[in-house]
């Protein structure tokens, strides 16, 4: 379905000023399809793109000038039915949605696009007020983070035959997730030079462009210096480095181009199959084994939520449940007067 150049906007506020990543900008931009699709059946309204972008136009303007226009738009619109909507109009929205037995987290994260979207329109004076002040997030239980063990993390690390340029890449790789913890998306956006060797160290951009330095531990840190041996040998590295890119991305497919996410699940897909792994195992899987094994061996909170480049510390403590689980599990099997006789 064709969207409004009011969501666009919004978008494009989102990768430009917010820096969300593609996936995320598109993930807000269905749920916003989907309040402009339930407007369209609900009131029986057509979309004309030649007016919705006059409405538009004329909304940015007076929301610079510092007006209001909203309501006065001549014919009416969907821009403007969106931006005079009131509580009991996204409440009606809502509820549409909870009748097609959407998860809680997945309700929760398209209230969150509702909030974003009308926070940024109050600050553009695209509304008058942000109806979402009204509406709360339902309470969602708790889901602990999945962790496996360090036995089965062997067996996943070993599971590469690093005698090739791939195989060697794709050990370099897992050891990198679980050495770091970082995100795949993080991953994939490496380049050669975010790798400091003498240091030990990756330059790691994260979650708004924020740029954090993570330790690499000797396994990982020769797993990719082998893989760079290789493809320097097999002439894959030079081929990237002078393609005319000003960076050269730090694990590249087999044609010499960045790798992509999607790429790196199917790799551990099939790694996980090789070794008798669940196969519901995710690369953020090994980012929550890499911040729970930490914390097992004494690792302070503080030092983990720098390493895993988390905002609030609040998201790091989720990891402690985990750990304080493990405590008392092998409390209740080890201390003579832990459970009642």
């Amino acid at each position: 379905m064709t969207t409004l150049p009011i969501v666009e906007a919004f978008l494009s506020y989102l990768t430009d000023e917010r820096h969300f990543s593609p996936y995320t900008a598109r993930c807000y931009g269905a749920d916003l399809r989907q309040l402009i699709e339930h407007l369209v059946e609900d009131r029986g309204m057509q979309i004309n793109q030649t007016h919705e972008q006059s409405a538009f136009n004329q909304l940015d303007r007076a929301g610079a000038d510092g007006g209001d226009v909203a309501g006065k738009i001549q014919p009416p619109t969907l821009t403007d039915l969106i931006c005079k909507a009131d509580a009991d109009l996204l409440r009606g929205f809502l509820s549409h949605l909870s009748e097609q037995s959407y998860s809680p987290a997945t309700m929760a994260r398209k209230i969150a696009t509702l909030r974003s979207f009308y926070k940024w329109a109050l600050r553009r004076n695209l509304v008058k007020s942000n109806p979402m002040t009204l509406i709360r997030t339902p309470r969602q239980a708790k889901r602990l983070p999945r962790a496996i063990t360090v036995e089965q993390i062997e067996r996943l690390l070993s599971a590469p035959d690093d005698n090739d340029v791939l195989g060697a890449r794709d050990r370099a790789m897992l050891e990198t997730l679980y050495s770091t913890g970082i995100r795949v998306s993080e991953l994939v956006d490496l380049n050669i030079e975010d790798l400091d060797e003498p240091g030990e160290a990756l330059r790691v951009r994260g979650k708004g462009k924020k740029e954090r330095l993570v330790p690499l531990g000797s396994h990982a840190l020769a797993a990719i210096r082998r893989y760079l041996q290789i493809l320097r040998s097999d002439g894959r590295l030079g081929e990237a480095a002078n393609s005319g890119r000003h960076s050269t991305p730090l694990f590249v497919n087999k044609h010499g181009g960045r790798l992509s996410s999607r790429s790196v699940r199917r790799k551990l897909d099939k790694y996980l199959r090789e070794v008798g792994l669940d196969p519901s195992i995710s690369p953020h899987t090994l980012r929550h084994s890499f911040a729970t094994h930490l914390l097992d061996n004494g690792a302070d909170l503080r030092s983990v939520q720098e390493l895993l480049g988390h905002q609030s510390l609040s998201t790091t403590q989720t990891y402690t449940h985990l750990t304080t689980q493990r405590l008392r599990n092998a409390y209740d099997s080890a201390h003579p007067r832990a459970e009642a006789g």
